[in-house]
């Protein structure tokens, strides 16, 4: 296949005659043709990944990575006077995940797809995704996310199905895009849509719309606003929507393969990301029973078909719905789940572990640990925090269920799309083969004390600190200084994942400042995060983080030693950039409330060094890199489990003894601020850090700044830095999800 001749015959006329368009809209098609003849499934057993995130990024670059046509492709453009960066730049992303969750499904298909085994995500096709962040009198404003185009990854199907609800039936599409192993098999994301959905119902520069009209909205938004009820009942509605698509699907394709349903689980494997896709269980129960099999054989043919991952010990993320929204929106599951609750209530006296509660909430995660044969954490310490402390009356019944899964990033994207200096180079140490068995970057150890490899490093940092410069420049407006320190901070807003501590620092930074404490290198804070539309504290924090940005940004006396960058829509796009620019990686959430988290994971790989809390994935990456080589501080997990047992923390008293906390915390409410910000927001977060602090802020903040002071310094010996680069890299090979995959599938799938 000669691809210069292919393209062009694509575009219909000579390469250097055409658009950026035209080349990204003929390289897509190009790599559908290809990614389709590598299509297939002769697996008996396969695995089904539902979730309601895939947060899959721009996949031009991403497919001609895997499809081993990336440097050919950079190559001919190259010779027509075209730059693949800039036909990347095209490609809109596709909007449909929110943060880590959706990050790890789009990682774990990836992965899948390399190791050659027969797996398909489900999931829902939302028109406008979670919402595109916009930032106005330093608020965050929420519009449209629009990013389906007519030429789009989005492959139209023949396969729909008629869904009944509990007033009306919807017919489904199904859609697919293809997903491409690295020089291996192609998969596919499966995407199921109402065809009825009217996009004209929601204005141009917002989110709001008729939330009753379910027919017409119903795959527009994930998580649409559930401050209302009306919709917290049509997330019921979406979940079940795809879920009963997806238990369809999979019976259809496994009847074709030869299943006669009593041996299901023999043909199919379906895990269960979070507790959104829950009710594919009582559903293909429901749908068992249809064909006349009797209900114990098909709870036992669920419970042995169906495998749930946990992703959270936060109580209000672990999903429990009223009975009387599940009546309204979904009538034909209830005595499924009233039977389902009974059989428990038959065996046990503890009422923790009833699927329905007494005040008739019925519990997500409590059907899916009866109800499946695998219940996996995805860190060491959350799986043991599952196991002892929020799941631990659980765990005693069923021991055997619990396993862990620690997460993984896929190296393609994470490394060699996104930091293609860094990969070169490494490639030109220890050669390719670190592409299909990451473990293989152990092999930069021994260029530890190797003066030139460690120069080199500092350089690609250096560039890639240059490109996020001018991407900001070009993409934001925003002008930073690539000769400062990048401290970063990229994730869902949230308060236990504590930007506002950060922002607290920063506070304490520029009150240095003012004193005339002057850093030895300027430092420069970069925040990229959306907050959930309806979490009034995160979008208080936001405004925080905004108006310091305005504050210290315009004061020369302070911005020569000290900037603040809020990008805004954080995405994937913008991760790629930002994380191979990275000096230090936030990732300072309160022990024992982050699951895992997978951006550490990213920033290790590209050469940051971590500054964290023993909390989610960054007690292994402590392991593996050691004292030397992360700098951690903060309260155990064990003692703010005590805490809260206890709740015996009391923000105020560290706050009134403290003169130095009380300083930087008053400053939320002082002059300078309030003559920039909102008075309602500003003091509505200084109250809620003063009076409350549910994630402990105030607790660490003392051993944050003192670590945080360190690790600046420890930056200054640049010999010593790069050698921390290097084993932060060379220790990353554990954490890709081929490995976490290859887990899955040897404990679990068994494909």
């Amino acid at each position: 296949m000669n691809l210069s001749n292919l393209l062009e015959s694509k575009c219909k006329k000579k390469l250097n005659l055409c658009t950026n368009q035209e080349i990204y809209t003929s390289l897509l098609n190009i790599v559908n043709e290809l990614a389709k003849q590598k299509a297939k499934n002769e697996s008996k057993k396969k695995i089904y990944y539902i979730s309601a995130e895939f947060l899959i990024g721009k996949l031009l670059s991403n497919n001609l990575i895997n499809l081993g046509i990336y440097d050919e492709v950079k190559q001919i453009l190259e010779e027509n006077g075209k730059n693949i960066s800039e036909i990347e730049e095209v490609e809109l992303e596709p909007s449909l995940g929110n943060g880590g969750l959706g990050r790890l499904a789009a990682c774990f298909l990836d992965s899948i797809a390399t190791l050659g085994l027969a797996g398909d995500g489900i999931g829902l096709n939302y028109h406008f995704g979670l919402f595109k962040q916009k930032f106005k009198n330093n608020l965050q404003f929420e519009e449209k996310n629009e990013w389906i185009e007519e030429n789009s990854w989005l492959n139209k199907t023949d396969v729909t199905y008629d869904i009944d609800f509990g007033e009306f039936t919807l017919t489904s599409r199904l859609y697919d895009i293809y997903v491409t192993g690295y020089n291996n098999i192609t998969n596919k994301l499966h995407l199921f849509d109402v065809e009825t959905v009217d996009e004209s119902i929601v204005p141009d520069d917002s989110i709001d719309f008729d939330k009753e009209k379910i027919a017409k909205n119903l795959t527009l938004f994930l998580y649409p606003d559930d401050s209302d009820e009306q919709g917290r009942i049509l997330r019921i509605y979406q979940q079940y929507f795809m879920v009963s698509n997806a238990a369809r699907y999979i019976i259809d394709e496994c009847v074709a393969k030869g299943s006669n349903l009593y041996d299901l689980y023999d043909y199919a494997v379906i895990q269960i990301n979070d507790t959104h896709p829950t009710m594919v269980i009582p559903e293909l129960i429901r749908l068992l029973l249809e064909k006349g099999i009797s209900m114990d054989d098909a709870i036992e043919i669920v419970s042995k078909t169906c495998a749930y991952t946990n992703h959270t010990i936060l109580a209000e993320a672990l999903e429990k719905w009223p009975m009387r929204y599940l009546e309204k929106a979904v009538p034909n599951l209830v005595e499924i789940i009233k039977e389902l609750d009974n059989r428990i209530r038959e065996k046990y006296d503890d009422k923790s572990l009833y699927i329905i509660d007494e005040n008739q909430n019925v519990h997500m995660a409590h059907i899916d640990i009866h109800y499946s044969f695998s219940t996996n954490g995805v860190a060491s310490l959350h799986t043991e925090i599952l196991k002892n402390n929020e799941l631990n009356n659980f765990y005693k019944i069923y021991p055997e269920k619990f396993n862990n899964k620690t997460n993984g990033i896929t190296f393609r994207r994470w490394l060699m799309h996104c930091n293609y200096r860094l990969t070169d180079f490494i490639e030109e140490l220890i050669g390719n083969g670190f592409k299909k068995d990451a473990t293989k970057l152990e092999g930069l150890s021994k260029f530890i004390d190797d003066d030139n490899v460690l120069e080199k490093i500092l350089e690609i940092k250096k560039e890639n600190k240059v490109e996020l410069k001018q991407y900001l420049k070009c993409t934001q407006g925003i002008d930073i200084d690539e000769n400062s320190i990048y401290d970063i901070q990229v994730k869902r807003l949230h308060e236990y994942k504590r930007q506002q501590m950060n922002a607290l620092y920063i506070i304490y930074k520029y009150l240095q400042i003012k004193k005339g404490n002057i850093p030895t290198t300027p430092i420069t804070v970069i925040f990229g995060a959306k907050a959930a539309p309806a979490y009034t504290i995160a979008k208080d924090i936001i405004h925080l983080i905004l108006c310091l940005q305005q504050l210290i940004n315009n004061d020369p006396e302070v911005n020569k030693y000290l900037k603040v960058v809020m990008v805004e829509n954080y995405n994937v796009t913008l991760a790629e950039k930002l994380i191979p620019a990275c000096d230090i990686s936030e990732q300072i959430s309160l022990a024992s409330k982050e699951a895992s988290g997978t951006g550490n994971m990213k920033f290790m790989l590209n050469g940051a060094v971590t500054l964290g809390t023993e909390d989610g994935a960054n007690v292994e990456i402590h392991q593996e890199v050691g004292d030397d080589n992360i700098f951690i501080f903060g309260e155990s997990s064990e003692n703010v489990i005590k805490h809260y047992e206890n709740a015996d923390y009391e923000s105020l008293d560290i706050y009134a003894r403290n003169h130095e906390i009380k300083e930087v915390v008053d400053f939320i409410i002082g002059e300078e601020l309030m003559t920039i910000g909102r008075e309602e927001n500003l003091i509505r977060l200084f109250k809620e850090i003063v009076k409350k602090d549910w994630f402990m802020t105030l607790l660490d903040f003392k051993d944050y700044v003192e670590t945080k002071e360190r690790a600046f310094k420890e930056y200054e010996n640049r010999h010593k830095w790069s050698q921390m680069m290097l084993v932060n890299i060379s220790k990353a090979g554990y954490f890709s999800s081929d490995r976490t995959i290859s887990e899955y599938n040897n404990d679990i799938w068994k494909l």
